[in-house]
This record gives C-alpha cells, structure tokens and sequence, in this order.
C-alpha cells in the first residue's frame, strides 16, 4: 500500500496523491465520454476538491473509488451548467464496468492493455472505422467513403466492432455484476 495513504490527511503529499492517480483518474472521464480539454480540466479539479477537504482512505482501491466518484459528480455538475458535453447516454453503466475493471489499479493501465489486445483481435476494416471514428472524428459519410461501403455499412461495422470489443473486455475483465 502506498506510504501515503498510511498518514492521516494533513501529512499527505499532494504531489505523490496526484502522480499516483491523476492518470486513473483521466482516462476514468474519457471512459464515460468526457472530452479531452474537459477530462484535463476535470481531473485536475477533481485534487483541488479532494485536498481541501479531508477524507477516510484506507486503501488504494477505496481512493482511487473515492477519486473517481468526486470526477464524476464534477462531470454531472457541469454538464447541468453548460448543457450536454458529449457524456455518452451509458456514463453510469461504464461507470461500474470501470469501477470493477479498475479494481485497485488506479492508473487503468490493465484496462488500456487489455482493451488494445482487445482493438488488434478487430478486423483490419473495423479498426480503421473506429479509429477514424474516435481518434480523426471523422463523420459516418467520410469513413463510408474512405472504406468504399455505405455509410449503414458503416454504422453496422461500428455496431459489431464495439460489441466484439465488450465481449472480449467481459471475457478477460468480467461484467460489473461478477
């Protein structure tokens, strides 16, 4: 267990609590469709919340628990002020299948290494889809284009790609009721 979560709140170092997790914590709101430059912001207010006020920590799992769930009332916060933020219509329900997968990982590296071996086992057509999809933002007509198929072929490849990708997820990391 990390030292500094054996020490009570006022001797915590901020910089090992924040290198330990901000990361997690990051990919955590990218997880439940958080965009980019408001996932940066997000997780760094998430530690300004956390360091202002004092919370019971007893393991790295229940911190990292603790983390994700300020992010995600930080998350909810802004999207009632400022209207939709692109949070997909599933955040709550990616939000146990992360809090199971992650377990005591507070980085998420098990759950990026599994989903990339995950991506490679996607045939070479439904990775280009997705990629261009989520890494170029690419419209559904464009990548219809690119792959000489309708943009319903499109759709559909996109369907069976994100639902091999979960089965293999579920496989190798188990469902949040397990």
């Amino acid at each position: 267990m990390p030292e500094e979560l054996n020490q009570p709140q006022n001797q915590w170092d901020p910089d090992k609590l924040i290198q330990g997790h901000y990361q997690g914590v990051w990919r955590y709101l990218r997880a439940i469709g958080c965009p980019i430059h408001l996932a940066d912001d997000l997780a760094q207010e998430t530690f300004m919340a956390v360091l202002k006020r004092p919370f019971q920590h007893n393991s790295e799992y229940s911190t990292a628990a603790y983390l994700r769930r300020v992010a995600f009332h930080l998350l909810l916060e802004y999207k009632r002020k400022f209207g939709n933020v692109g949070l997909t219509d599933q955040a709550e329900l990616l939000d146990r299948y992360w809090t199971r997968w992650a377990g005591a990982d507070a980085s998420g590296d098990r759950i990026i290494d599994v989903l990339k071996d995950c991506f490679k086992r996607l045939s070479a057509r439904a990775q280009k889809s997705l990629r261009m999809r989520f890494e170029d933002q690419a419209t559904r007509e464009q990548i219809a284009s690119e792959l000489q198929i309708t943009e319903n072929g499109v759709k559909n490849l996109q369907q069976r790609a994100k639902a091999q990708l979960r089965q293999c997820l579920e496989e190798k990391l188990g469902t949040p009721d397990q």
